[in-house]
């Protein structure tokens, strides 16, 4: 008898994937559990094992497709399970697995802390539900379930509510018939349609190519961000001269452990005394509803430059963890997320982002918000340069910074404040980490 093999849930949120590498062909064995296809999702790429054994009757999928969640992938036939037993796929472990060799990308948006996309073209008839129906869309709970019951993709629909939020007639009147112009990142974002592009390949050669998921969810988000949240940023340098010297007398025993000690680490440490003397800075802003969320844990985002594109994981309670588990828990999840093989609940739920692109170059920048929280931090690259210390002129490392806050939640006193609170703890490497 022949069974169907189904694509299985991914993950919360996750509706669909790009198929990337489809493994086996029509007349093919294969075994249970054996891999099937490699296909990408917003958050990684995963592989999707067989649920069945035998022989592969048809594809039902190619490559390039995006397939949703419960798509007939295969037919296999003489499976060693019933059709009923089939229904397990859809419950079915995935293995995720290291991303294949794309173009390097640089950090979104001058180094932004962010993850999300710009959706696709929208059409007069509904669109099925993508990738752009996600959590960083300003929507409710009654206008995502009406944009899945529609087929409507959540991320295609203007918002007309305060602050651009989506409301369930937003979504009705779409996927009644959308205005076609509204098809550009910033139309779709912002309610605001955009011209449309002109021919550039009257001027000469151009070549074109598919943006990939994670940069489609990242010009989202940075749609979002750049519509919906009044900005400002806080510039400062910090001498870390103590701090480097400190670091460097620690560096061999943190290997010793399996950790190590970058800059980063200590940033970090600092942030979070900063962030539990500041609350608002961990704090989200809930328009709707005229409510401020404080949030009474401390999950800190650092984003990370991939071959994808720009991710955000999250160091999920970091103020329990001493400098050296911080440097081993900071290093295994920045690996997994550049091999793809980080777990997709890390990609969201951070209070706080930091982004550092000290280890490039470049010194002060402006970090884009990664809403829905309210501030992020920029770090540039160190540079020896000359300073005055008790009167004499002499060389010193600086680091410069850039915070970024929502002025809807911090006043600017705050924010100096914040980062006077920086500055102290990173010039005394000693009160930091005695938790002074």
């Amino acid at each position: 008898m022949s069974v169907e093999i189904k694509l299985p849930e991914m993950g919360d949120g996750i509706a669909a994937g790009d198929v990337l590498k489809i493994l086996v062909a029509v007349g093919d064995t294969i075994e249970e559990n054996q891999i099937l296809v490699e296909l990408e999702t917003d958050k990684a790429v995963v592989e999707v094992p067989s649920t069945e054994s035998g022989t592969v009757e048809k594809v039902h999928i190619s490559e390039g497709e995006n397939v949703p969640v419960g798509a007939v992938l295969f037919t296999v036939a003489g499976g060693a399970a019933s059709a009923a037993d089939n229904s397990k796929a859809d419950t079915a472990e995935l293995q995720e697995d290291p991303v294949p060799q794309e173009t390097v990308a640089a950090p979104a948006a001058s180094g932004n802390g962010s993850s999300a996309a710009a959706p696709a073209p929208a059409a007069a008839a509904p669109a099925p539900a993508s990738s752009a129906d996600n959590s960083l869309l300003p929507a409710g709970p009654a206008a995502r379930r009406t944009a899945r019951e529609l087929g409507v993709a959540l991320g295609n629909v203007p918002g007309s509510g305060r602050h651009g939020r989506i409301t369930v007639e937003d979504v009705q009147s779409f996927a009644k018939g959308a205005p076609a112009a509204a098809v550009a990142t910033g139309g779709v974002a912002s309610g605001v349609a955009v011209p449309a592009l002109p021919d550039f390949g009257k001027w000469g050669p151009v070549r074109r190519e598919k943006m990939s998921k994670v940069r489609r969810l990242t010009a989202d988000a940075m749609a979002v961000s750049w519509s919906q949240v009044p900005r400002i940023t806080q510039f400062e340098r910090i001498d870390i001269t103590e701090m480097e010297e400190f670091r460097g007398r620690h560096k061999e025993k943190a290997k010793e452990m399996g950790s190590a000690l970058t800059m980063t680490v200590f940033v970090i440490k600092a942030v979070l005394t900063a962030l539990k003397r500041y609350p608002q800075f961990n704090a989200s802003i809930d328009v709707a509803n005229e409510e401020i969320v404080w949030k009474d844990y401390y999950h800190i985002g650092m984003a990370v430059d991939t071959e994808r594109g720009l991710l955000v994981p999250s160091l999920r309670d970091a103020d329990r963890m001493d400098i050296y588990e911080l440097g081993r828990h900071l290093k295994e999840t920045a690996d997994d997320a550049r091999s793809g093989k980080i777990d997709p609940d890390l990609l969201s739920g951070s209070t706080f982002t930091i982004s550092n692109q000290g280890g490039i170059g470049g010194l002060e920048f402006t970090p884009i918000i990664n809403w829905p929280q309210v501030s992020i931090l920029g770090i540039g690259q160190s540079r020896l340069e000359p300073a005055v210390v008790n009167g004499q002129i002499v060389p010193r490392l600086l680091m410069p910074i850039g915070l970024s806050y929502d002025h809807r939640v911090i006043d600017g006193a705050s924010a100096a404040r914040f980062v006077d609170s920086l500055k102290k703890s990173l010039e005394d490497p000693e009160a930091l980490l005695l938790g002074g």
